[in-house]
């Protein structure tokens, strides 16, 4: 192995992997090397399964790795020209992003030289020092589909911050609690027969408390594609700090990705709603998908009084009664109606659309959506069970 370089090489892509989030050790890259030598070289098929079964300890991890294994062994046939010499490093790959295979962006991060990274580093450094803005600061307005690697598991980090403090709701329900304000007569019954009736120890409960269900409906048109791909990796990480929250995409169509947005992979769980949603950065029928979701999926979603967050622009192509009316049914089936609209952050902005004028009427707070400052100012106003919201019916006023 030392004389064509192939430990080099594995090293290297154990390297990478660990850089792309998978956990690999000095250990892993001995045992990988190990498995070499027991399996021998054969085809490109056998040195791929012998590494995934080495460097893959977790589901979510596979689509990393194939990623990795692509990228890196695609070089003038790696694999193919193992016996000749071979250099260690990888060429820089930054420019092939792949933004709809999962991990790719990360996967191409990693496997970048050092000394390229370091000057892309030095060039943000200056634009930032002419711009007089932190480097938290451009994180906060900075796209999901622009960041690094590092600028992605600092943003995921920050997401994961962001989840709603103290937004607990009592239910109708009850659970026991011996510190409970109401005497449970059937719990304390049941006490009794353990002593004959001779003496009633009494059980005491209170009211269960959960957190309020989320529905998002979230657009996924031309002019709305990068900021929902934002907002997927905030209900990405919503979803494993809760669990009660329902996703569903529409542009010409409604499509359920709640299930595809459960992996545990961020990467992996936006490639799997891809796969499925077959309008993607297509057109927008605001009217006919609201009319789905209330005929098909409203009973099914909206019990137990949700939060319902729709997240378009308001673009319709098509603006009849029927908007309105589909609106304020929507309305009236959950506990609140926010929209979140990313043309808001223009400080000049007019409800002058048809569309929006149409669906105004039925929401009961207007925010905006377009970075990590305010995705932090959602979560605190969610956190609130009378927030203090401008009316968005004042929109329509100043258009008027």
């Amino acid at each position: 192995m030392s004389e064509n370089h192939l430990a080099d090489n594995v090293a290297y892509f154990a390297r990478a992997l660990r850089k792309a989030g998978l956990p690999v050790g000095p250990g892993t890259v001995l045992d990988a090397l190990a498995a070499i030598e027991a399996a021998g070289i054969g085809g490109r098929d056998d040195f791929y399964w012998t590494l995934h079964s080495v460097f893959v300890t977790r589901h979510e991890h596979s689509p990393i790795f194939e990623q990795a294994f692509h990228i890196f062994f695609r070089r003038r046939g790696l694999l193919e020209k193992m016996i000749a010499a071979m250099s260690p490093m990888a060429p820089s790959l930054a420019a092939e992003r792949q933004k709809q295979e999962a991990g790719a962006l990360r996967v191409n991060e990693a496997l970048q030289p050092k000394v390229e990274r370091e000057q892309k580093r030095t060039q943000e450094t200056e634009i930032s020092t002419e711009l007089l803005a932190s480097s938290t600061e451009l994180l906060q307005a900075k796209d999901f589909a622009q960041m690094t690697a590092d600028e992605i598991a600092e943003a995921r980090r920050r997401i994961a911050a962001l989840m709603m403090p103290q937004d607990a709701v009592k239910t109708r329900r009850f659970i026991a609690d011996p510190r409970g304000a109401r005497i449970d007569p059937r719990a304390s019954f049941r006490r009794s027969l353990r002593s004959g009736g001779a003496a009633i120890e009494l059980a005491r409960r209170r009211r269960r408390v959960r957190h309020p269900p989320i529905v998002a409906l979230c657009d996924i048109s031309g002019s709305m594609d990068d900021y929902t791909r934002i907002f997927l990796h905030f209900l990405h990480a919503l979803m494993e700090a809760r669990g009660r929250v329902q996703v569903f995409l529409f542009a010409t169509r409604l499509t359920n990705v709640t299930r595809q947005l459960r992996a545990r992979d961020p990467d992996d769980a936006l490639a799997r709603c891809g796969a499925i949603v077959k309008d993607w950065a297509g057109g927008t029928r605001i009217a006919d998908t609201l009319h789905e979701f209330n005929r098909d999926w409203s009973r099914r979603a909206l019990w137990g009084g949700p939060i319902v967050l729709l997240f378009t622009d308001g673009l319709e192509r098509r603006v009849d009664h029927d908007l309105a009316f589909e609106m304020d049914r929507l309305h009236r089936s959950c506990r609140r109606l926010v929209w979140l609209n990313p043309l808001l952050r223009y400080g000049g902005f007019e409800a002058r659309a048809a569309g929006i004028r149409a669906m105004l009427p039925h929401v009961d707070e207007f925010r905006p959506i377009h970075n990590l400052a305010s995705l932090a100012d959602l979560c605190s106003a969610l956190a609130l069970r009378h927030p203090t919201a401008t009316d968005p019916r004042r929109f329509l006023a100043t258009a008027a």
